[in-house]
């Protein structure tokens, strides 16, 4: 927990950014009848009714000082999917850093070991010198803003009903624009001697009074 929270509380970097990455499944469902818009004296009224469009998995990556995230949408939660995902961040958002400092949780898809399962050792090695991972204890995911991020997008654009998954990737992709265009920030202001005083249950007591 003091690992994440220090690196959180380091200042922006562009030699050794960091990035919050998180994942959401999500089940898309579409209109069967079409709404009855709003007018005055009478709200949106929309059919209790829907179609399943199946699931998509959502990739998230924030950079909570600098403003930028990415949403990544994927047919299915995998290693190789993870694997990809981890080689975009390298070598096409973050090419000129030194080193990504990655805050993660601990899904077993989330390792090192996912890299090497799906390309080469020499390109796997490549990947993981310029990945610093930094996980968030188990039971205290709250600790990854990327969850910050998926709420948000969650009242933006994922509860709503769409049409396709082309058209739920499109709501993505413009709500990620435009809060990349404005910067959005994430200001995180507990501490690892908040954590200490306000959590001090999950720290081990210790007895300093001598025999």
């Amino acid at each position: 927990m003091e690992d994440v929270l220090d690196l959180i509380e380091v200042e922006d970097d562009p030699h050794s950014p960091t990035v919050c990455f998180d994942e959401k499944l999500v089940a898309p469902e579409a209109d069967v009848r079409p709404s009855v818009p709003a007018k005055p004296g009478q709200v949106e009224r929309i059919d209790y009714e829907y179609e399943r469009l199946g699931t998509a998995n959502l990739f998230f990556f924030v950079e909570p000082l600098a403003g930028w995230r990415h949403v990544e949408m994927t047919q299915q939660r995998t290693k190789r999917d993870y694997a990809h995902c981890i080689r975009w961040l390298v070598d096409e958002a973050y090419p000129h850093a030194e080193y990504i400092r990655l805050v993660q949780d601990n899904l077993n898809t989330h390792t090192a070991a996912a890299l090497y399962e799906t390309f080469e050792p020499a390109e796997a090695r490549r990947l993981l010198q310029r990945i610093e991972f930094h996980y968030t204890p188990k039971h205290a995911s709250w600790l990854n803003m990327a969850e910050i991020e998926i709420g948000i997008f969650t009242r933006g654009c994922l509860s709503r009903r769409v049409q396709s998954l082309s058209e739920l990737r499109q709501r993505i992709a413009t709500l990620e624009s435009e809060r990349n265009a404005q910067r959005c920030t994430i200001s995180w202001r507990f501490t690892c001697n908040d954590a200490r005083d306000k959590l001090h249950d999950l720290y081990p007591v210790i007895n300093n009074k001598l025999d």
